[in-house]
């Protein structure tokens, strides 16, 4: 009766399985992973390692056997058709290993979304649900780590955050608050067939990011929009749902996430 959990080396597969191990016994856990080399911290912990290479579908049948539950991670490869094969691979040899339940990493409110990687995960889904297997979608908010790429130590600096104009607002989380979410429906009751829209209840603004920084640094930092501004990463946001809230999220964890001051700490260097 093991849990399986695909991509254990990944940032988020990891603090999955560091927030399970609070939760269930090592040996209920299986690791499966691309690299074996890399896999050390795991058999220390007690877990078993096993082979799993989205691009090779022989060692994923073998991979799964056994799995009462499989937490199937999304591909991070960045080429959305070798992406659509690796999750078809990984689709067919669940149904093959007769998988008792399938939880999938998707992304929140794809259906609001533009972008070819929520179609993907649109698709994804839908394949899973052909397979008959009982399904928990996992829909991930955008991480709190896109505030990395807007120059948080620029704005520190010089007093003012440059940003594109719009209404802006977001409801992202950090990958710890999204493992502690995915562990508790990995262990704790019946989430069978179940959509979960894993966002911040509350979403915040760039002046909750400004008044945020200014708390930080204790400097003042004000907003200034430039339409000028050369940043891809607003043109992405443009294209997905970032203000949609849900309270699923918090449910799980049975409190709140973290706080939006403390998320983006780590992407300040000069504090």
């Amino acid at each position: 009766m093991s849990i399986v959990i695909t991509g254990a080396n990944g940032k988020l597969g990891s603090l999955i399985i560091e927030q399970l191990l609070r939760k269930v016994a090592a040996d209920q856990i299986v690791a499966c992973v691309r690299d074996l080399e890399k896999a050390g911290r795991f058999h220390e912990y007690g877990i078993e390692v096993r082979l799993c290479d989205y691009d090779k579908p022989d060692t994923l049948e073998q991979a799964f056997a056994g799995a009462f539950k499989l937490l199937f991670i999304a591909s991070s490869n960045q080429d959305d058709t070798i992406r659509l094969r690796q999750h078809a691979h990984v689709i067919e040899a669940a149904k093959k290993s007769q998988v008792g339940h399938l939880l999938f990493t998707s992304f929140a409110f794809p259906e609001q979304s533009s972008i070819s990687m929520s179609h993907l995960y649109m698709a994804t889904e839908h394949a899973i649900l052909t397979t008959g297997i009982p399904y928990t979608f996992l829909r991930n908010s955008l991480y709190t780590d896109f505030v990395g790429v807007l120059g948080l130590d620029a704005a520190v600096a010089t007093g003012e955050l440059r940003i594109s104009p719009g209404e802006w607002s977001f409801n992202t989380v950090t990958r710890e608050d999204l493992a502690q979410g995915i562990a508790a429906v990995l262990s704790e009751g019946d989430h069978r067939n179940k959509i979960y829209e894993l966002t911040a209840s509350r979403s915040w603004t760039f002046d909750d990011l400004a008044a945020a920084l200014s708390e930080l640094s204790g400097k003042p930092v004000t907003i200034r929009e430039d339409a000028e501004i050369q940043n891809w990463i607003f043109g992405f946001l443009r294209k997905i749902n970032t203000s949609s809230a849900s309270p699923d999220l918090e449910r799980l964890i049975g409190g709140s996430v973290t706080p939006l001051r403390e998320s983006i700490r780590p992407f300040i260097t000069t504090i």
